[in-house]
């Protein structure tokens, strides 16, 4: 019978690679799973995405090795980052594989456990909120509403040689919300781009920055605006872009007031108060 590369159950010899979701940005939006891994850690491989206020939540103890991708500034390749995980586990330790909103929405948690799989490390993946759920909620702005919006569709707005390669016709589709991770550079491209495609010039569309922070700020316009509103008020990665009806809600829906007191949430927990479980996290 064939070896299934994929089975990595029974006695770890070895370490064990955690693959977190750290959720867009604001602490308070971990699950508590992640928290107790990111607790009992003994190295963490960290994301640019991954906020301070996350990172904060490390014991002192935890070795950070900064991972992160931007725009033409990757600290090191995918390849590299595989290969580092592998290595770490080999030596026996707890690997925090700390990722911005989930690993598995434009992550790359994929490829990371691919390799992991194929060289029999034991992994584990905690998903998180991603950025288009945790931003959107705190912009005011559901995804989805019975009335004007009955699909709603994730796509990377990367820009290859001047241009996106999208899906334009099943973007342009109406009754549905787009949301556009990394985005900000194509934004041109992008509204240009819909409205060819049949959308409405005055379809309504958002940019949030640094959503579910104390630095959120929204810019909201139509196709036609948005461009223009962003460039004037620039905004700067990280970025949301989101388009359709659903937009309008914001205007009565806008609950999060970045920064003031008494706004809609819970005082923050201490780390102390936080349960851990070492049970949970030795399973």
């Amino acid at each position: 019978m064939a070896t299934n590369p994929y089975d990595v159950s029974g006695p770890a010899a070895r370490g064990e690679v955690f693959l977190v979701g750290a959720g867009p940005g604001d602490p308070e939006l971990l699950t508590l799973r992640a928290y107790r891994l990111m607790q009992s850690a003994d190295v963490a491989l960290y994301d640019h995405l991954v906020s301070k206020d996350v990172l904060d939540l490390l014991p002192p103890s935890t070795r950070r090795i900064y991972v992160g991708k931007e725009r033409e500034k990757h600290t090191m390749p995918q390849e590299a980052i595989n290969g580092l995980l592998v290595r770490l586990a080999n030596e026996g330790l707890r690997v925090l594989r700390l990722k911005g909103g989930d690993p598995f929405i434009f992550g790359r948690g994929g490829e990371e456990i691919d390799t992991l799989a194929a060289e029999g490390v034991r992994f584990e993946v905690v998903p998180g909120i991603t950025a288009a759920l945790g931003v959107a909620s705190y912009a005011g702005i559901p995804l989805t509403h019975r009335d004007c919006a009955q699909a709603c569709l994730f796509v990377t707005g990367h820009l290859k040689d001047g241009s996106m390669d999208l899906d334009w016709p099943a973007l342009a589709r109406p009754r549905q919300t787009v949301v556009v991770y990394m985005g900000l550079l194509g934004l041109p491209v992008l509204c240009a781009g819909l409205v060819a495609h049949g959308l409405s010039a005055d379809t309504p569309a958002a940019v949030v920055q640094q959503g579910t922070t104390r630095d959120q700020r929204v810019v909201t316009g139509t196709l036609r605006t948005l461009a223009s509103q962003v460039a004037d008020a620039m905004l700067m990665p990280p970025t949301l872009i989101i388009i359709g009806d659903v937009v309008r809600l914001r205007e009565r829906l806008n609950w999060y007031r970045p920064g003031e007191a008494g706004r809609l949430r819970v005082d923050p927990l201490s780390v102390d108060q936080l349960p851990v479980d070492p049970g949970a996290v030795a399973s």
